[in-house]
């Protein structure tokens, strides 16, 4: 067999490998919407399993949707993939720009067809969109389109429909409970109310994580509207018991049960509020931009792999409009108009909530009459 194969004229192998890139797959990828820890653990994985194995070639298009109006690419090679499993953010750069609403000169334009025509220009077989609910629309749309579609269910927020963790969520997780970790030392010493506000969106699966984790005495998610009187009873008998401090952890889109008062509204409104009824000095923390920072936890690196080297493999099998979802130890292809318009919000019976009321957190609200 050896002795064949070196008789093998040159063009003739030349001719082979010509063949051999005709046939291979082209698939295009993008990043959208906020960045978050794991993307670039996604995009090693997904590469290396099509690189690595010639079965297809990766173009990269920079700042999400922008990028791929724009026409702004990157080919990606096991170069370009190497040593980024540890690195927060993503390497391609993202954009929360819609492409049936950019701005353009100063325009907001419609640049669907834009999108179309690059992807026939690259001769794409399929654009894998990385990114948390608003990106599932967008791609949504171009599936519409007649687009070869697949998603990866990316988002610190954990409020993706049909998966059961999105990557991203663990890191933020670890960032918010080490915050509420800290901030008990200064609160113990100083005889404070730390209000402590996370992200979330309009879910409250960070806020109860890490309320949870950290041990929390006050949780407010946007699943339950809170009563301030309920959470100043609470502060109030703690003190009476010889707690002279107390950490709420508060959901952005936490909000009252009463909407009507506008002490109520907001996480400083809140704070002051709580000082004022309780006689407490009181301080806010909101961590923002930070739980989006940093290096991947090995949890969000193992899932953004496994989801990743999944998404190859539908792919090959040329499985298209779907998430590539978690489900326990598996990957499995979810069809995108079960995930599109939809919110995963945190169930009111969810053990983190059981587990909570349990220990004795107040969540604003009363249990008794649910």
């Amino acid at each position: 067999m050896t002795r064949h194969a070196a008789h093998v004229p040159r063009s003739f192998s030349t001719h082979l490998n010509f063949v051999a890139e005709l046939m291979m797959k082209s698939v295009g990828v993008l990043t959208a919407g906020g960045d978050s820890p794991g993307l670039n653990a996604a995009l090693r994985a997904l590469g290396k399993a099509l690189v690595s194995r010639r079965q297809a070639n990766l173009i990269g298009f920079r700042d999400g949707f922008r990028g791929l109006v724009e026409n702004r690419i990157i080919r990606l090679d096991k170069e370009d993939l190497s040593g980024i499993l540890t690195l927060g953010g993503t390497i391609l750069g993202t954009s929360r720009d819609k492409p049936h609403r950019m701005p353009v000169g100063g325009k907001t334009l419609d640049m669907t067809d834009v999108i179309v025509e690059n992807y026939r220009k690259h001769h794409l077989d399929v654009l894998v969109c990385m990114g948390g609910g608003g990106t599932h629309k967008n791609a949504w749309k171009l599936a519409q389109k007649g687009l070869n579609i697949i998603t990866l269910p990316k988002t610190i927020d954990n409020d993706l429909e049909g998966t059961d963790i999105t990557f991203g969520f663990d890191t933020a997780l670890d960032i918010a409970t080490e915050a509420v970790d800290r901030l008990h030392s200064t609160a113990h010493s100083h005889h404070r109310i730390i209000v402590l506000e996370v992200m979330g969106h309009n879910t409250g699966w960070l806020a109860l994580g890490a309320g949870v984790a950290g041990g929390a005495d006050v949780i407010l998610i946007p699943e339950i509207p809170y009563d301030l009187d309920t959470v100043t009873a609470s502060i109030l008998r703690r003190s009476r018991g010889g707690k002279n401090f107390s950490i709420v952890v508060v959901a952005e889109g936490a909000h009252p049960a009463s909407g009507d008062d506008e002490p109520e509204r907001g996480t400083m409104r809140l704070a002051r509020e709580l000082e004022k009824r309780t006689r407490l000095e009181s301080r806010v923390t909101i961590l923002g931009h930070l739980q989006r920072g940093g290096a991947p936890t090995a949890y969000d690196r193992l899932l953004a792999t496994r989801l990743g080297t999944a998404c190859a493999e539908f792919i090959h099998e040329e499985r298209y409009g779907v998430m590539v979802a978690a489900r326990g130890d598996t990957a499995v292809a979810v069809p995108l108009e079960e995930v599109v318009g939809k919110r995963r919000t945190v169930p009111l019976d969810h053990p983190w909530i059981r587990s909570a009321r349990g220990v004795g957190t107040c969540l604003g609200d009363d249990p008794a009459a649910r």
